[in-house]
């Protein structure tokens, strides 16, 4: 005679499934600031990728040294009022602290787009129009939902030719070695991202450069 299950087993069978489901896979669940913050830590070591393999000496521009690469951070109208930021080198001319287009680093994954969420000082790119030429992504305001960031050191970090981060705006500089000496980090650098009641923080270490985060 064939044996089958009873209904009461398939139902038990179908209970212990759904249990061990519920406890053994991941949550699958997004988490728009755990994601912004890593995002954020990956675009700053690529920052200061860029600073070391692109050293900006010429010894034939006696402003070599405002051209460094560097990261700005914003909220503008260029932004949509959101929190944004940039990747750019001042190398358009004679050095101003904020970035125009051509400054702006490619994004190494779709050489059409411009590494920037947003925030110009020139507004050549605006979030909001059709052809705009940057990665959304890079508006943390608008693509993650975040309320408000608080930096220790300043909205901008430039990094020098062997990685070492700096504040402040590179095109204020008035000398290339001592000027930079007074401008390097000198304490850990924390970048705090806000979202809801939660928070994350990066920190960077003065003289490496080294990028961590707290969750």
């Amino acid at each position: 005679m064939k044996k089958a299950f009873t209904l009461l087993e398939l139902v038990f069978v179908i209970m212990v499934v759904g249990v061990l489901s519920a406890i053994l896979i991941p949550k699958t669940e997004r988490n728009p600031l755990e994601e912004a913050t890593v995002q954020l830590l990956s675009d700053i070591r690529y920052t200061q990728h860029l600073a070391i393999i692109d050293d900006k000496f010429d010894a034939q521009d006696n402003d070599w040294f405002q051209r460094r690469w560097q990261i700005l951070f914003g909220k503008n109208v260029a932004s949509n009022s959101k929190w944004a930021y940039t990747i750019f080198s001042d190398t358009s001319g004679h050095a101003t602290g904020d970035a125009n287009e051509l400054e702006i680093a490619i994004n190494p994954m779709n050489p059409n787009q411009r590494m920037t969420g947003g925030y110009t000082g020139a507004k050549v790119l605006d979030y909001s129009d059709e052809d705009f030429v940057g990665m959304k992504k890079l508006n943390l305001g608008t693509s993650y939902g975040i309320d408000d960031i608080v930096f220790s050191c300043g909205q901008r970090i430039a990094f020098d030719h062997i990685g070492r981060p700096m504040r402040g705006d590179q095109s204020t500089m008035t000398g290339s070695y001592h000027a930079a000496k007074e401008r390097l980090l000198k304490e850990d650098c924390t970048i705090t991202l806000k979202k809801d009641s939660k928070t994350t923080i990066i920190t960077i270490k003065p003289e490496t450069g080294y990028v961590s985060v707290t969750f």
